[in-house]
């Protein structure tokens, strides 16, 4: 699904759900400004970006990727075309299964696209320098490696210079976010004593401890009190 509208309530939602990152699929624009809708139009590379960054999209719970892929279905054996979020969720499985959501999902070790035969464009240098100055994620093949396709970039839709512009960074959130909640809710109808927020806090502290051991924080500090 990849129309303007229905791509801005899918970034409204997941920003209200605050514990999830939307791979958003765009819409794509031929050498002629129009939306693709079928295999015959050429696309435009620097119209794509250039049609998506008119959208002025500001927000670090979504992040795009391009172009289409043609995979390999396993169910009838034909090769056939898909969005770049069918893949890149693969990327990110791959991604948290050798290392850790706060790991960056991109490059040859955690961003190989191992199911990609093609990508429906073949980007040069230009073409990666314009898509990633628009907060667009290349997936692209080098001439080192001309038959292994990898995801060659992971920022998110963040506006301004910050932390927050790298997917890795908001998985990070997202996954502290997910974890703390779950022993949260383990606490809701205690009384709001010291002694329940002392041992609410007890039960964080391991948390970021692992996240910290495993390379996802460098320090952190855990206040869970009355100003809290």
């Amino acid at each position: 699904i990849r129309e303007e509208k229905v791509t801005d309530i899918g970034i409204e939602k997941t920003e209200e759900r605050f514990d999830a990152l939307y791979i958003m699929d765009l819409e794509e624009i031929d050498v002629e400004n129009n939306v693709v809708t079928s295999s015959v139009q050429n696309i435009g590379v620097n119209l794509t970006a250039e049609t998506l960054a008119s959208r002025a999209l500001n927000s670090s719970f979504a992040a795009v990727y391009f172009p289409d892929v043609f995979i390999t279905d396993p169910n009838t054996m034909t090769n056939v075309q898909v969005p770049p979020s069918v893949v890149v969720l693969g990327a990110m499985a791959l991604n948290d299964s050798v290392a850790y959501p706060w790991f960056a999902p991109a490059g040859f070790t955690r961003g190989a696209l191992h199911r990609v035969i093609e990508a429906k464009v073949k980007l040069n240098r230009p073409n990666l320098d314009a898509l990633y100055e628009t907060d667009i994620n290349p997936i692209t093949e080098f001439p080192t490696n001309p038959d292994k396709h990898v995801i060659w970039g992971q920022k998110t839709l963040l506006a301004a210079a910050s932390s927050l512009d790298r997917v890795n960074v908001r998985r990070l959130l997202i996954d502290v976010r997910r974890k703390v909640r779950k022993v949260a809710d383990t606490f809701i109808f205690e009384p709001n004593r010291e002694s329940t927020l002392a041992r609410f806090s007890a039960a964080v502290n391991p948390i970021l401890g692992r996240i910290q051991q495993q390379q996802g924080l460098e320090r952190f500090k855990v206040q869970i009190d009355a100003t809290t």
